[in-house]
């Protein structure tokens, strides 16, 4: 991995308060940080961090915004995925003396010693964490499926059959029996 400054924040010589900060993320970005497979291309995602810095704290707040292309996972066609979450994270410097610094969900400890902070695994993890597991094309205003109507056709038409199968599978087991007790009954 490449080292970059650009996500690199020096804290000690900011004034407290609110600093804004924007970075665009790509797939090379997500590459560079640990996502060697990808079942997306075209990843365009503006990350727009807000950091509020106190005495002993850092607030920060990234907002994640941008598309990327997918394959649908109910019709196999690409479309264009937008991406949108929040997330907020609290730093905490530490002394220098702790002996456990411990990361917690939203709570992040670091050494007062750190002058610079890399906010980058963060960023990783948060443009991750706005890609949703279903991916499905949106369904339009009319609330008409966005999908390919030759494979929602194709997909009933399997369910159906299957539905069917389901059906003479359940009675199957009944058929034999009703054999058994009609010739015991004559």
């Amino acid at each position: 991995m490449k080292h970059n400054r650009e996500f690199e924040i020096a804290w000690q010589g900011m004034k407290p308060g609110v600093h804004e900060f924007q970075y665009n993320i790509d797939s090379r970005f997500m590459q560079e940080h640990g996502e060697h497979e990808q079942d997306y291309s075209n990843l365009d995602v503006l990350v727009k961090m807000r950091f509020d810095k106190q005495t002993n704290f850092f607030l920060l707040h990234f907002d994640v915004d941008g598309n990327m292309q997918v394959p649908c996972d109910r019709c196999g066609d690409e479309f264009l995925l937008r991406l949108w979450d929040e997330f907020d994270l609290i730093i905490k410097l530490a002394s220098e003396d702790a002996t456990i610094i411990d990361d917690e969900d939203e709570v992040v400890f670091i050494p007062r010693t750190e002058t610079v902070l890399d906010i980058s695994p963060w960023i990783y993890e948060f443009v991750k964490l706005s890609i949703p597991l279903q991916r499905i094309h949106p369904e339009s205003l009319d609330g008409i499926s966005g999908c390919n109507p030759n494979a929602l056709d194709l997909l009933q038409h399997l369910s159906e059959e299957e539905q069917h199968e389901q059906v003479n599978n359940i009675w199957k087991g009944l058929d034999a029996l009703k054999g058994k007790i009609n010739s015991k009954s004559k």
